[in-house]
C-alpha cells in the first residue's frame, strides 16, 4: 500500500510549486513546464506542450557545475531514503544525467524496505520525478528503465509501471522524440535476443504509456513499427518474458476501441491461439504467457470459429470460487474462478464467494508470480479501495501475509516474518481458526507463530481474500483437489461446504457482460451503486441523493464529490 502513498505526496509536492509558479512567474525560467500526475492513466490525456522550454543555457550551465569540485559519486554509497528536498533553488543546476541509472536502481532496491504508510517516499523517487518535469528529463529517465532494470527482479516491470505512473505526463513532443530514439519495428524485435531484459523492459514501457495515456494520444504512439515490434516479441523465438510484456502493451493500448481494430486486423488472435496452449505448462513463466493469451482471446482480441473458454470449461467440482461480481474490470480472473491476475497500475483486490463465521477452515496459494502480493483474510467490513492502495492487510478488519517482502500486514501496519521469500511454484497455506481466534500462515508446509490482531476488532464474516501488485498472478485450491500440505489439525475447506447455482459460476467475458448490462432495464429513481433498491437516502454534507441508505451506510466518502460523509438522512418522500 505505501506506493499509494508517494502518489499523494508526489501530486501535492507538484501543487504547491505550480502555486509557486503563480507568484513568482521568474522562477518559471529555473523550473520549466509542470504536469500533472494520475493514479489511473487511461482516464488521462497528453498534456498539451506550452511551447515554453528550459531557458538554461546547456553549455554555461556545464561550464558552472565543471567549476565546482565534486566527489567520485562511485566511491560513496547513495542513501535512497534520504529525506526528499523541497524543491530547486533558482541558482541550483538541475541534476546530473548520468546519476539516473543509478536512481533507478536505488528505487528498485529500495522499494522492498519501504514497510510503513509513514514512511516518506524514497530521495531516488523524488529526484526522478524532479528530472521528468522537463521533456529532456522524461526522456533520460524512460531510456534509463529500458536499460538498467534487471530481468531477474520480480519487481522490475512494476517499478517501471510506478515511476511512470506518477511522473508527469509527457508533451506530444516528448512522445515523438521517444519513438524516434527507439525506432521500434520488426527487424529491432529480432536484434540482442540474447538479452531480453531491453525488449522486456520496452514493452513494459509502452504497455505503461498505452494505460496512461487515452484516445488520439495512444492511437499516435502505436505506429506502424511499433505495432510491428510488439507482434514480432509474441513469436515463439522470443524469451517468454518477452512474449509476455509485449501482449500485456497490446491489451493497453487496445483499451483505446480504434487501437484495438488496428490490432485485431494484424491476425494477433491466430498466434494467441498458439501461446493458449501454455495456460497449465509446468514452467511459470509460460503459465502466464498462455493465462493472458486465453484471457485477451476470451476479451479482447475474439477469433471466429473459437469457443470461449467458459463455454468449455469443467466447473462441476468447484463449489467455492473468486467473486467476479466485486472486483475491478483490470482484474483478471480465470475462466474456473480459482486464479486472479493483475496487470494494472492500481493494487486489485479479490475475494472468495464463501464467508465462514465457525470453525477451523484452509486453503492454499500457489505462487505463480513471486512479486508484491497480500495474501489471507477479509471481512465484511475491509475496504478493497484499489485506486487509494487499500488491500488485505490495510484495515483492522483482516490479515494478509507477504511473501515477496517477508512481511505479514495487519491494519496497514506491517512486521517481519522468518519465512524466506517466496518463489515461484512455493505453496502458502492460510488456517483460520476462529475457535482459538487465530490465523496461521505455512509456507512449503513450514508454519508461523499465530496472528490474533484482526481479532480484537471482528471474529465472524470471514473470506479468503488477496490482493495484487502490478504484474502478479497466483492460483487458489479452496479444497476441490488434494491440498499440498495439508496442515495436522483437522479442518474444512470451502469447498466442502459451500454452494453455487450453474448460473453463479459462470464467469463472463468482457463483452459478453456488457451485451447483458444493456439489456437490464433500471428504474429511474433506483440506487446509482446496487441499481436494486430506491435512491431514498441523503448525504450529509454534501447533499448528494442517489443512493439507497444500504449502500450509503457501507461509504464513508461520497462517491460524486468525494467528501467524507458525517451523516446520512433517509428522505420518506422518495419512497414510491
Amino acid at each position: 500500500m505505501i506506493v499509494f502513498g508517494w502518489a499523494v505526496f508526489l501530486a501535492s509536492r507538484s501543487l504547491g510549486q505550480g502555486l509557486l509558479l503563480t507568484l513568482e512567474e521568474h522562477i518559471a525560467h529555473f523550473l520549466g513546464t509542470r504536469g500533472a500526475t494520475t493514479t489511473m492513466g487511461n482516464s488521462c490525456i497528453c498534456r498539451d506542450d506550452s511551447g515554453t522550454d528550459d531557458s538554461v543555457d546547456t553549455q554555461q550551465q556545464q561550464a558552472e557545475n565543471s567549476a565546482v569540485p565534486t566527489a567520485d559519486t562511485r566511491s560513496q554509497p547513495r542513501d535512497p531514503v534520504r529525506p526528499p528536498r523541497r524543491g530547486r533553488g533558482p541558482h541550483e543546476p538541475r541534476r546530473k544525467k548520468q546519476n539516473v541509472d543509478g536512481l533507478v536502481l536505488d528505487t528498485l532496491a529500495v522499494i522492498r524496505t519501504l514497510v510503513d504508510n509513514d514512511q516518506e517516499p524514497p530521495y531516488s523517487m523524488i529526484t526522478l520525478h524532479e528530472m521528468a518535469e522537463t521533456d529532456e528529463g522524461w526522456l533520460d529517465v524512460v531510456q534509463s528503465l529500458i536499460r538498467v532494470i534487471p530481468l531477474e527482479d520480480p519487481l522490475g516491470p512494476a517499478v517501471i509501471t510506478l515511476l511512470l505512473d506518477e511522473c508527469p505526463l509527457p508533451t506530444k513532443d516528448a512522445l515523438q522524440k521517444l519513438t524516434e530514439i527507439l525506432n521500434l519495428n520488426g527487424e529491432v524485435a529480432c536484434q540482442d535476443s540474447g538479452h531480453p531484459a531491453k525488449h522486456r523492459n520496452t514493452s513494459a514501457v509502452l504497455g505503461c504509456l498505452a494505460e496512461k495515456l487515452a484516445g488520439p494520444a495512444s492511437i499516435g504512439l502505436l505506429s506502424p513499427g511499433i505495432l510491428e515490434y510488439l507482434l514480432q516479441c509474441l513469436k515463439l523465438q522470443s524469451h517468454p518474458t518477452v512474449m509476455l510484456f509485449a501482449l500485456i502493451a497490446l491489451e493497453k493500448f487496445a483499451q483505446t476501441s480504434e487501437n484495438k481494430l488496428t490490432i485485431s486486423e494484424s491476425s494477433i488472435s491466430d498466434r494467441l491461439v498458439t501461446l493458449e496452449s501454455w495456460a497449465n505448462d509446468p514452467d511459470y513463466l509460460k503459465r502466464q504467457v498462455g493465462f493472458c493469451a486465453q484471457w485477451s482471446l476470451d476479451n479482447l482480441f475474439l477469433k471466429e470459429g473459437r469457443q470461449l473458454t467458459y463455454e468449455k470449461v469443467n466447473l462441476s467440482s468447484i463449489r467455492a470460487m473468486l467473486n467476479s461480481n466485486d472486483v475491478s474490470e483490470y482484474l483478471k480472473i480465470s475462466p474456473h474462478g480459482l486464479e486472479a491476475r493483475c496487470d494494472a497500475s492500481s493494487f486489485e483486490s479479490v475475494r472468495c464467494t464463501f464467508c465462514v463465521d465457525a470453525g477451523v477452515w484452509y486453503y492454499e496459494v500457489t505462487v505463480v508470480t513471486s512479486g508484491v502480493m497480500q495474501i489471507g483474510w477479509a471481512t465484511r467490513d475491509s475496504k478493497f479501495l484499489n485506486h487509494e492502495g487499500y488491500g488485505i492487510g490495510d484495515d483492522e478488519y483482516s490479515c494478509a501475509y507477504d511473501g515477496c517482502r517477508q512481511l505479514i500486514w495487519y491494519n496497514a501496519r506491517s512486521k517481519p516474518h522468518i519465512h524466506p521469500c517466496w518463489k515461484e511454484g512455493d505453496t502458502v497455506g492460510f488456517l483460520l481458526d476462529l475457535n482459538e481466534k487465530q490465523m496461521i500462515f505455512f509456507l512449503n508446509g513450514n508454519q508461523l507463530p499465530p496472528e490474533k490482531q484482526v481479532f480484537s476488532s471482528t471474529i465472524s464474516g470471514f473470506f479468503a481474500a488477496a490482493s495484487f501488485m502490478s504484474y502478479q498472478q497466483c492460483e487458489f485450491n479452496f479444497g476441490a483437489k488434494p491440498f499440498k500440505y495439508p496442515p495436522s489439525m483437522k479442518f474444512s475447506t470451502f469447498n466442502d461446504y459451500a454452494f453455487l447455482t450453474a448460473e453463479e459460476k459462470i464467469i463472463l467475458p468482457r463483452h459478453r457482460r456488457l451485451a447483458l448490462l444493456k439489456q437490464v432495464s433500471i428504474r429511474e429513481n433506483c440506487c446509482s451503486l446496487c441499481c436494486d433498491e430506491v435512491a431514498d437516502t441523503q448525504l450529509k454534507p454534501c447533499g448528494h441523493s442517489d443512493l439507497c441508505m444500504d449502500c450509503a451506510l457501507q461509504l464513508e466518502t461520497c462517491p460524486l464529490c468525494r467528501k467524507e460523509i458525517v451523516s446520512r438522512i433517509r428522505q420518506i418522500s422518495h419512497i414510491s
